[in-house]
């Protein structure tokens, strides 16, 4: 039985741990270390693998494997290709795939850099139409799209559509459609299964999960969908470091581990929250009483680190952020240290003043459910 088909076999946390690993060699370690490399000896005709770092690496090869293994188990075909950050990867897709004329979709409650895609977008000639993620109201803007772009759940509000719903639609007139899997990761839902021709996230999150380094991954079910996107990468330089390859495959084999930790957190925390009036607006994919629950449930395996709710006023929620002493007032989330932050600062989201993403990472569920009930408590000062 060969590396592949034993992954391919086994569940999400057999798979996590053994994902892209290379066939066992006598002396050499489990998961080779990074290959720092420039060039590579290239005698005769420059045909084979690896001929020069921006076009392929061993490391990430190794990765792209691994990645491609969890977002498709068992299916042939599946093509990976690594970036140097999630924006990168999103970047690959909507620029290889568009040109001037050309009609995408985006939802209008995505993450919050999508409006500065959406300017860079017009300003190559290409029609922007927005609507939001919740109630499948992309369809109605969706006649003569090129590419549908889904984010779901959708960060920060936690909406979520039907993609097979959305796929069926678009794919039934030849458009296009690419999911942003971030908040989910392919622990917990997996896109091309669905019926998406990619699967889009950033690394960065859950993932990965240590917050230590920047990545993106774009994965397709047809290789032929690949090949702009490759193309892309060549052109524009956008790969990733082999250091940060690495470190991401390495993270990969505790993703289940993490995944059930800080998803079994999160609805923990969101059960808390719902006893607390001041926080309103709760939202969390995972509670059965959650707007969102019925479509997530049936194409989510797990919901995911994140909860969002709000608090009554701007200066409410920096209190009780202040106040929290287990959860860093930090942007980003899916870290196994828990973090949360009021996301209007940043100005790029359509929330209250008050709104707060709270993303729960691996500690102790009583520790951080303590923790957050006593912030609360002493901003309410």
């Amino acid at each position: 039985m060969t590396s592949g088909d034993f992954v391919t076999a086994s569940g999400d946390g057999t798979r996590a741990v053994r994902a892209g690993l290379p066939e066992p060699v006598k002396y050499e370690p489990t998961l080779p270390g990074p290959v720092f490399a420039a060039h590579f000896h290239l005698p005769g005709e420059p045909t084979g693998p690896y001929t020069y770092g921006r076009d392929e690496n061993p490391t990430w090869t190794l990765l792209e494997r691994a990645i491609g293994e969890l977002e498709a188990p068992g299916q042939e075909g599946v093509e990976t290709l690594a970036f140097p950050s999630g924006m990168a990867a999103i970047s690959a897709v909507l620029f290889s795939q568009l040109r001037a004329g050309d009609i995408v979709v985006l939802p209008d409650d995505g993450y919050q850099v999508l409006p500065l895609v959406r300017e860079q977008l017009t300003a190559y000639g290409i029609q922007v139409r927005t609507a939001p993620t919740g109630g499948d109201a992309q369809l109605e803007v969706l006649d003569g799209a090129k590419l549908l772009w889904i984010e779901t759940p959708s960060n920060p509000g936690l909406d979520v559509c039907d993609i097979r719903r959305l796929v069926a639609a678009a794919h039934a007139q030849g458009t296009l459609v690419a999911v942003d899997n971030t908040l989910a990761t392919p622990l917990g839902q997996r896109p091309l299964e669905l019926g998406a021709d990619f699967s889009v996230a950033s690394g960065t999150k859950m993932l990965t999960g240590h917050g230590d380094l920047l990545l993106g991954y774009v994965a397709a079910r047809e290789a032929a969908l690949m090949t702009p996107v490759r193309r892309w990468r060549k052109i524009v330089g956008a790969i990733p470091g082999p250091m940060e390859a690495w470190l991401a495959h390495r993270s990969l084999a505790t993703l289940q581990l993490r995944a059930d930790r800080q998803t079994a957190n999160a609805l923990a925390i969101a059960e808390a929250l719902r006893e607390r009036p001041e926080a309103t607006g709760l939202r969390y994919p995972g509670l059965p009483d959650d707007p969102s629950h019925k479509i997530a449930s049936q194409q989510m395996r797990r919901f995911g680190c994140v909860v969002s709710f709000t608090l009554p006023t701007r200066a409410r929620a920096d209190r009780f952020l202040e106040a929290l002493r287990l959860v860093d007032d930090a942007t980003s989330f899916g870290g196994v240290r828990s973090t949360a932050e009021r996301r209007g600062r940043w100005g790029g989201d359509a929330v209250p003043e008050g709104f707060v993403r709270l993303s729960a990472g691996a500690e102790d569920p009583e520790d951080l459910i303590a923790d957050i009930l006593r912030a609360l408590d002493e901003s309410a000062g």
